[in-house]
This record gives structure tokens, C-alpha cells and sequence, in this order.
């Protein structure tokens, strides 16, 4: 029996999506809960390795079990053992077999989240990165354009990215206010490692006016990483919905 999941966590504990020998992954804390629940070891596959400190609002996933379980008690089973790890599963489906969370997935929708203002977070510490200078939301914005679309985003990938092209389509880059935050929404069918970090980092220039809009498109056209700005923390990203 194949199981989806649609999965909500904090990444501030984990060292990443990904199951680590030296250090806890929401991976190894699924497939822990779902031995405990049926007695079967696991390979939990999801539809976005999120880095460490990256979280997530509706990360999906699939597994595949001998026994055969209601789909809201594999939910309500995981929750009760999940805890204390800030993990939770929203949703538990059975799902065709021919389902991959991964290679199934038509887009990934992330949110990066900038608290801007002077005060530092209280509530939110761990959850947004925190940029105290006034940033220039409208120029991030036209800045933002100018990487929507299929381009080889060499510039904005990380040296250990193991992505076989540079070369993916951003269908949305949208920046916008919200009260003291600035959102920065991204959509595409898949992302390379680091990309929207490094994104990020770089429309934070042109929100400051240490960049012009123009020198995004002049990085991009590039294709050199030293051309990029600096990668931003990763506090502040959220893997928000994934297409089928």
C-alpha cells in the first residue's frame, strides 16, 4: 500500500530534509514514527529536499507499507509519534501506486519571508530573516522580473548542486509587502540547490540600492557564481504547496 502525506514542519532542529548520519532529518523522523506504527523499516521519499533551517508549510511525501493501515490513523498515529520533534502530518491519503512524490511533482511553490523593520523577532526567531535597513520593496520587485522565465541560473546555484543543467523555468518571482514583512514567492517545477537563497540574498541589494535592478539581469546573463549576492540564511524559506 502506497501512502501520500502532506507534511507541515519547523527545519530550525533538523539538519535538513534529508536522512543524516550525524545529526537529526525530518526524513529519519518520519521513517522512525512509521516503524514505530507498523513495524516496518521505510524509505520516505518527499518532493523537496529542504536544506537545514528550512521549513516547510505543505511538503508532500509517499511511503510504501506491507500491512495495511486506515489513512487517518497512519495521520493521527505519526502525529502522536513524532512528538516532540515539530513535525506534523496534515493529511494522509492512500495514493496509486504510480505516484511519486517526487517525479510526479508538475510545480513546487516556495515563500521567503524578510522581517523588515528595526526591532528584532521575538515570536518569529528562527522563522524570517531579519534585515533592519528600509528595503526598496518596488525595485526588488523589477528586479525580480527579470529572472521569470528559462534561464541557466548557473550564477544562482550552489558549487555542490548535483542538478545535470543549470537551465530551469521560474514561472512566478513576485515581491511584495505585508505589514513590516516582504514576501518573496517563487514557483517552478523544480529548483537547484540554493537558488532561492541565493536570490533572495541578491534582491536584498537592490532593496538596499547597493544593486540596480539591471545588475540581477547583467549577474544572471553572467553565468558565474562569484556574480551572485550573498546567499541568504535560511531562516526565512518555506516550501508553502506542491502540483500534482
Amino acid at each position: 500500500m502506497r501512502y501520500r502525506l502532506t507534511i507541515e514542519y519547523d527545519g530550525g532542529p533538523f539538519f535538513g530534509w534529508q536522512r543524516q548520519s550525524d545529526g537529526p532529518s525530518v526524513q529519519g523522523a518520519l521513517e522512525a514514527a512509521i516503524e514505530k506504527l507498523s513495524g516496518e523499516r521505510v524509505t520516505v521519499t518527499g518532493a523537496g529536499r529542504t536544506d537545514s533551517g528550512v521549513h516547510a508549510l505543505g511538503q508532500v511525501a509517499h511511503f510504501d507499507l506491507v500491512k495495511d493501515f486506515d489513512a487517518g490513523k497512519v495521520r493521527d498515529a505519526l502525529n502522536h509519534y513524532l512528538r516532540p520533534d515539530p513535525v506534523v502530518i496534515l493529511d494522509a491519503a492512500v495514493a496509486d501506486s504510480e505516484f511519486h512524490a517526487r517525479f510526479s511533482a508538475k510545480a513546487r511553490h516556495y515563500l521567503f519571508r524578510i522581517l523588515n523593520r528595526r526591532a528584532p523577532p521575538a515570536l518569529e526567531d528562527g522563522r524570517v530573516w531579519h534585515v533592519s535597513p528600509r528595503l526598496d520593496v518596488d525595485a526588488m520587485h523589477e528586479a525580480a522580473q527579470f529572472l521569470v522565465g528559462s534561464h541557466d541560473f548557473t550564477t544562482f546555484r550552489a558549487a555542490e548542486c548535483q542538478s545535470p543543467s543549470p537551465v530551469k523555468t521560474l514561472d512566478r518571482l513576485d515581491v511584495s509587502q505585508r505589514a513590516d514583512e516582504i514576501h518573496i514567492e517563487a514557483s517552478a517545477r523544480s529548483f537547484l540547490h540554493h537558488q532561492i537563497r541565493s536570490i533572495a540574498g541578491t534582491l536584498k541589494l537592490v532593496g538596499e540600492g547597493k544593486w540596480t535592478p539591471r545588475d540581477v539581469k547583467k549577474a544572471l546573463d553572467s553565468r558565474n557564481r562569484t556574480a551572485c549576492g550573498t546567499v541568504s540564511p535560511p531562516d526565512g524559506l518555506y516550501l508553502v504547496r506542491v502540483d500534482y
